[in-house]
């Protein structure tokens, strides 16, 4: 069973950076990791995506540059770096696994564990 536990998100102004962190126990090799975010009211978006047996990375275009996904086997953790934050970039952000590689790793479909989330605020 794998569980999900993220950290650091906060406030911060426009062009500042944040690092987000999840925990991920219960982890077993060859998972697709990946961070989601969501607004009230609109469809949960993938951000970054990262599948550990290829060492392959993906990244939405609108985050492409900007944010950095990375994940420390030895301390079982998921990172965001997040840097040149927007309004836009405001959202929950949450952390999620899936068995094996997803179709599409940035669509929500198939993962099936998920962190409760961590808010992201990015003032103008």
């Amino acid at each position: 069973q794998v569980q999900l536990v993220e950290s650091g998100g906060g406030s911060v102004q426009t062009g500042g950076s944040l690092r987000l962190s999840c925990v991920v126990s219960g982890y077993t090799y060859g998972i697709t990791m990946a961070w989601f975010r969501q607004v009230p009211g609109k469809e949960r978006e993938g951000v970054a995506a990262f599948y550990d047996r290829a060492a392959a990375y993906y990244y939405a275009p609108r985050v492409k540059g900007r944010f950095t996904i990375a994940h420390d086997s030895a301390k079982n953790t998921l990172y965001l770096q997040m840097n040149s934050l927007v309004p836009e970039d405001t959202a929950m952000y949450y952390c999620a696994a899936a068995p094996s590689l997803r179709p599409d790793p940035l669509r929500p479909d198939g993962y099936g564990y998920w962190g409760r989330g961590t808010q992201v605020t990015v003032s103008s």
